[in-house]
């Protein structure tokens, strides 16, 4: 028997699916766009750019920007009881507003 692949993307077919839009898919906007610290904001997976993607289990969580690192941002988050970094490129990332 063939073993089951268990790659960081495996169970999210309908986590990571775009939905279908009129335009351009990846707006340059989404890659330039800056934070400061302390900002607020979601994580929301953009499935066709996977570098400096975050793990799809914290795909829709909220938490506050800590620090710059290169291009990307590191973003705290509580998952559960623990509190984690994340390191995520703007692409993944929304401002709350």
């Amino acid at each position: 028997m063939v073993t089951r692949s268990k790659g960081s993307r495996s169970k999210t077919r309908y986590k990571l699916k775009k939905t279908i839009r009129v335009g351009r898919t990846n707006p340059i906007t989404k890659k330039i766009q800056t934070f400061d610290e302390s900002d607020i904001v979601h994580i929301i997976i953009d499935p066709s750019i996977h570098k400096g993607q975050p793990h799809p289990r914290f795909h829709g969580k909220t938490g506050k920007v800590d620090d710059k690192r290169g291009n990307a941002y590191i973003v705290e988050i509580n998952d559960g009881n623990k509190a984690k970094k994340l390191i995520i490129r703007p692409e993944h990332l929304k401002m709350q507003e």
